[in-house]
């Protein structure tokens, strides 16, 4: 006789896994946002800790606020959210110069300017036909692919044992157990294949001696967020328009993701799912300012995983956004993770955002082509979004402010995409841009 209850334990087993999977493979891009800023603001080591345990709780809130569709809020894709990389420079400059106060303000205010645009921004939407989210989708995938080699190398590159050959082959490890696994495993153990490839590439590297457990020795049994930890925030002018303006940035490239996501999981995505998706990423930031974290939007890294996975419920990332709230509860637990190498996430990440680039290939395929103007919109908006990522600094020459929102490739990549959607197909019988 079938057992009811057993198998929906395995199922919910087996989604916890599937959510740790995610939590894995966005939280090394995630608190590597509270560390640069919190070193560069000379925190110490207890208003660090509390600082990344803090984050790593929001995450599960801004996590959950997307993935519960309400009447303002919520895209209910599989998705995962943190502080994206773009905001360091920026904070960290406002922190500097204005005080702890006004960064925390600049990031309310940014969340306030988010959720009032939302529906403004959403309208945006008969700019993004196939032509410009395939070019936006492939841009994310492979200006991501440096992080991932700089990971496996040891993250610094200016460091001496940058691309130790040791290191090296631990990456390559953790990715050829994801390739075999793909190739040769059936079912659930070829959807948790990125776990899989990183606990193994862990273990390897703890044989060896080369993982730490010191962080877990440091780290506090217990801490509740408080809101206002830090301080009271001020509101300063200046410093919200700059914040609002990289979230300009993070808007566009929740854009690409979104359309990813609904082309994996077969959903048409309108303008009210945009609208309420960006409407939860401004009140997560806005939560983000209050409880003295950071702004909040959709991790495109975690696209990559649902597409390995092929699991397309967002079951799995309500065990993620579990996880994460459990972990920001306990600092113990948060540096469990943190003792995976950096040359192990690297290794993953290779495959993982490897296929976000070719998602977005996938979504160029429903693109005529036999078009030459198409052919140079993707052309040019790929080359110069690819082109950014690996030179920013060609932009030393601008305006901190103009360089702000310009030295990001995925930006660079949706405005020369869609200007130029408008210049070859606007006046076309089977207009591009409907």
């Amino acid at each position: 006789m079938i057992n009811l209850q057993e198998i929906r334990a395995e199922s919910k087993f087996k989604n916890a896994l599937l959510g740790f999977q995610h939590l894995l493979t966005m939280y090394s891009g995630d608190v590597i946002v509270p560390l640069l800023i919190g070193t560069a603001l000379h925190f110490s080591a207890a208003d660090m800790t509390y600082l990344i345990s803090t984050d790593i709780f929001m995450c599960g809130i801004a996590t959950l606020l997307q993935l519960k569709r309400t009447p303002l809020t919520g895209i209910a894709l599989p998705v995962v959210l943190g502080c994206a990389v773009q905001y360091i420079a920026p904070l960290k400059a406002i922190g500097s110069q204005f005080g702890i106060g006004a960064m925390y303000g600049s990031v309310i205010g940014a969340g306030i300017f988010i959720f009032l645009i939302a529906g403004w921004f959403a309208k945006l939407r008969r700019f993004f036909p196939p032509v410009v989210t395939g070019s936006l989708i492939t841009v994310i995938g492979f200006s991501l692919i440096p992080v991932a080699v700089q990971d496996i190398g040891g993250n610094d590159p200016t460091a001496a044992n940058f691309g130790n050959g040791t290191h090296l082959l631990i990456g390559l490890a953790t990715l050829l157990v994801i390739i075999l696994l793909n190739a040769y495993a059936k079912g659930f153990f070829k959807a948790i294949s990125v776990l899989v490839g990183m606990l193994v590439g862990t273990l390897i590297a703890g044989s060896m001696g080369l993982v730490s457990l010191s962080a877990i020795g440091q780290a506090s049994w217990f801490r509740l967020p408080i809101p206002f930890y830090f301080g009271a925030p001020h509101f300063e002018w200046s410093s919200i328009v700059t914040v609002s303006l990289v979230a300009l940035t993070t808007m566009v490239e929740s854009t690409g993701v979104f359309f990813a996501l609904g082309d994996i999981v077969g959903r048409k995505i309108n303008s009210d799912d945009l609208k309420r998706g960006y409407r939860s990423e401004g009140l997560a930031a806005i939560l983000g300012g209050i409880f003295n974290t950071f702004p909040y939007s959709t991790f495109s890294e975690n696209v990559g995983v649902v597409q390995i996975s092929g699991i397309k419920s967002r079951k799995p990332i309500y065990y993620s956004a579990f996880f994460l709230l459990l972990l920001g509860l306990l600092p113990k637990a948060a540096a469990l993770v943190l003792i995976m190498p950096d040359y192990v996430l690297g290794g993953a990440m290779i495959a993982m955002f490897g296929l976000v680039g070719v998602q977005g290939i996938r979504v160029l395929q429903k693109v005529d082509f036999n078009d030459n103007d198409n052919l140079l919109i993707v052309a040019i908006s790929v080359g110069l979004g690819l082109g950014i990522t690996f030179y920013p600094q060609i932009l030393n020459s601008l305006p901190d402010s103009i360089k702000i929102i310009l030295d990001n490739g995925v930006v660079i990549s949706s405005l020369s995409a869609v200007l130029l959607n408008v210049i070859f197909n606007f006046k076309k019988p089977h207009q591009q841009i409907d």
